[in-house]
């Protein structure tokens, strides 16, 4: 059953599914479109009511999974090209100098410096790894020292590493691993990783004890997470 909603000059068209569950879930699948899941003979006037409570969150999802369709699936390292550096889409410029010693990388002016010996995009790509690998490691530790308060038990050992499934783990001998890619997050979302991480060291599995530590150190969480799952397709090199 489909079903429309115009709120603040804007109209959004959902799928209405029944389920058990008394609450209304509203979601937004990867091609934009709007699922209301609610219960049998619940009121449209309350189902508008519960769109419009989500009206912000909803309208971003819709914006995020529409220009991910239409992103191009693979980067080029070319000068100009977009790419993530603490939650901002900046260009990158790239600089050849075959006499150059070593090859760096640099964030100034709003843009990511990228300084080599090959213009190849094998090195280009080494390059921007090897910074965002170093950005992160400072970044990591930074608020795991911002955050060391609020635990009594420390990290054995901090690395940063390729992951391609976890932005962070935490294992029974309190070793902390974090993925370089979480330098092209804001800063809160790294606090949230890595919050969530050290929470770990306390609770090792995801029960109600660990969701109620993670907010009592960070009551909007959730939004931290949220922001993850809709930018992680950028979040690539």
């Amino acid at each position: 059953m489909n079903g429309q909603h115009t709120h603040l000059g804007t109209t959004i068209v959902y799928t209405l599914t029944k389920k058990t569950r008394p609450d209304i879930g509203i979601y937004v699948d990867r091609f934009g479109r709007v699922e209301v899941c609610a219960t049998k003979g619940t009121s449209a006037a309350r189902i508008h009511a519960e769109l419009e409570r989500n009206w912000d969150r909803i309208l971003s999802e819709i914006k995020t999974k529409t220009e991910e369709l239409q992103a191009p699936f693979e980067k080029v390292y070319e000068p100009g090209e977009i790419f993530l550096y603490l939650g901002v889409q900046v260009p990158i410029m790239i600089m050849e100098n075959r006499d150059r010693p070593k090859d760096y990388v640099r964030f100034e002016n709003n843009r990511i410096d990228i300084y080599v010996k090959d213009q190849s995009e094998d090195a280009i790509r080494r390059a921007l790894a090897s910074f965002y690998h170093r950005k992160c490691k400072e970044l990591v530790r930074a608020s795991i020292k911002r955050y060391q308060p609020e635990f009594k038990v420390k990290p054995r050992s901090v690395n940063i590493v390729e992951d391609e499934k976890n932005w962070g783990t935490c294992d029974s001998n309190r070793e902390l691993r974090f993925n370089w890619k979480l330098a092209m997050a804001p800063t809160e979302v790294i606090d949230y990783i890595v919050v969530h991480e050290m929470c770990h060291l306390v609770h090792m599995n995801h029960d109600r004890s660990f969701w109620r530590l993670v907010g009592k150190i960070l009551p909007d969480y959730e939004a931290r997470s949220r922001w993850l799952s809709l930018a992680v397709w950028r979040m690539n090199l």
